[in-house]
């Protein structure tokens, strides 16, 4: 599609919803509804005309995003392209003055050009002015982080009770405010007592719940093109707004002949269906790594077992890549608060699979440092490896290839660990340096891979970025000291690499 399609989002065109309560519709909970597809007069008509957004706030209602990291940022900027007036709001001024300026302060592919772009459309705008926030929007849309507390496996609430807390005061008309924020299950609730504490009285403001899908590196096309929309409300009146929130959303996949499941469900499954899904994925992948390590104690390679199981169409092949783990802002922290939460609903024992899960992802770590230390000749002794004078050139740092975040990167955590047993690590990562710089002054950093690598004793390719999935064993061997690699993504041949003289190391092969 050209990027110029992009705004026949703003079309006026009819969907059929779904719009029973989901607590009196009796198919609740078995289909969800899809938007009807155009037939092709109607498709041209979306095309051709064009509706100015705003006009009309039942069908295009004026949004704000609270908190303008990647999760509020990328939902600003894709919903004044899908032609929606939005406002971003940051209690970060530099963050706040980047955006009006044009530069996105974070690595999202295709997101700088979007940005750009609607700044100048005249549809998108940042600010830390709360005031302004609450006068504009109809609809507020809470972004803010939940990290893990400190100490504790629960999610730490504060960001969200400030945003709600501020925005609440400053209100003057009945307005909708809809969670996006990962959060344990009965925050909603919660939040609703906060707005009737603190809003003006007799406003009616309402709380609603819809929570997101974005997967950094692809957060663009997962706003604009999502696997599924879900949403819960209170009333009509807040279901029919978060319907017209998504109508663009919807337009868009009726003009490109897809369909999206919108499943719209009740405030506590709302909120458990981004943290339902986090936990199995984690799972997912614990379970492909816990057979890793019996993989390489039998002598088996998870790699053909993974792909053996992949295609049986019950588990299927995503996720079932064995490696050093899985990291980023949200899975880690997410299986802890639920399984958190569980136990404060009397239920934790059903979810302490959850916490093996978490200490399988840990127990890569440190089996990545032992997997190097047998590279290099080294013994492992009660207090782990020696590895003084081994110079390891370390690739990448960020959690996951495609972007420059290194929250809970266990590839960056590997490295830190392989500096304190006394190796010289060179780290080279293409976005995400900067960040693990400031994170991790120890570690050595160069800004080209041929600096890294350059009289190596080992390798280590940790992050499948595609400038590490495509090097070539021959001419990286000319670079090095020594031919030794641990393949900690398992995205190269092993005995393609043999073959060039290289000692190998896989991750359960």
């Amino acid at each position: 599609m050209r990027e110029a399609e992009y705004t026949t989002a703003q079309a006026k065109v009819a969907f059929t919803y779904n719009s029973r309560s989901p607590r009196t519709d009796p198919t609740h909970g078995r289909r969800p509804h899809r938007a009807r597809l155009p037939n092709e007069q109607t498709r041209h008509q979306m095309v051709n005309a064009i509706q100015p957004p705003s006009q009309n706030t039942t069908t295009r209602p004026r949004i704000s995003f609270l908190g303008c990291g990647y999760l509020g940022a990328t939902y600003a900027i894709c919903f004044a392209e899908l032609g929606y007036e939005v406002v971003g709001f940051d209690v970060d001024a530099a963050k706040i003055e980047s955006f009006n300026t044009g530069v996105l302060p974070m690595h999202e592919p295709g997101l700088p050009e979007l940005l750009k772009k609607n700044l100048e459309s005249g549809r998108l705008r940042f600010t830390t002015d709360v005031q302004a926030v609450a006068d504009f929007a109809d609809v507020h849309f809470i972004c803010v982080g939940t990290p893990q507390r400190k100490g504790e496996h629960g999610a730490d609430l504060s960001y969200i009770e400030t945003a709600v807390v501020n925005l609440s005061k400053h209100l003057s008309r009945k307005v909708l405010i809809v969670g996006k924020s990962t959060v344990p299950v009965g925050t909603a609730q919660w939040v609703q007592e906060l707005v009737d504490r603190h809003a003006p009285e007799g406003l009616g403001v309402e709380v609603g719940w819809s929570p997101e899908f974005l997967q950094e590196s692809n957060a663009m096309h997962d706003v604009l093109r999502p696997n599924r929309i879900v949403y819960a409300s209170q009333s009509e009146w807040a279901s029919q707004l978060l319907k017209d929130v998504h109508r663009g959303i919807l337009e868009l996949a009726a003009v490109e002949d897809r369909e999206v499941p919108v499943v719209e469900t009740d405030l506590a499954t709302a909120e458990l269906v981004k943290v339902a899904a986090n936990a199995f994925l984690a799972t997912k992948i614990s379970f492909i790594n816990a057979m890793a390590d019996l993989s390489e104690a039998a002598g088996a390679d998870v790699v053909d077992l993974a792909r053996a199981i992949g295609y049986d169409q019950r588990i299927g092949n995503r996720f079932l890549r064995a490696g050093i783990g899985f990291g980023g802002g949200c899975l880690p922290k997410d299986i802890r608060a639920l399984s958190a939460r569980a136990g404060e609903l009397g239920v934790g024992e059903s979810f302490r699979f959850l916490d093996e899960v978490d200490s399988v992802n840990t127990r890569r770590r440190t089996h990545t440092v032992r997997a190097v230390a047998d590279l290099a000749g080294r013994t492992s002794g009660p207090n782990g490896p020696d590895l003084s004078g081994v110079r390891i050139a370390y690739l990448g740092a960020t959690f996951k290839p495609d972007t420059d975040d290194i929250r809970d990167s266990p590839a960056l955590d590997i490295a830190r660990r392989l500096r304190s047993a006394r190796a010289d690590v060179v780290v080279y990562d293409p976005e995400g340096l900067e960040n693990a710089k400031a994170y991790a002054p120890e570690l050595s950093f160069v800004k080209t891979l041929a600096e890294a690598v350059a009289d190596a004793d080992v390798v280590c390719a940790m992050v499948p970025w595609e400038e590490f999935r495509t090097l070539d064993p021959e001419a990286l061997g000319r670079q090095v000291a020594e031919r030794r690699i641990l393949d900690g993504m398992n995205a190269f041949d092993p005995e393609q690499w043999r073959k060039h003289g290289w000692s190998y190391q896989g991750i359960g092969r």
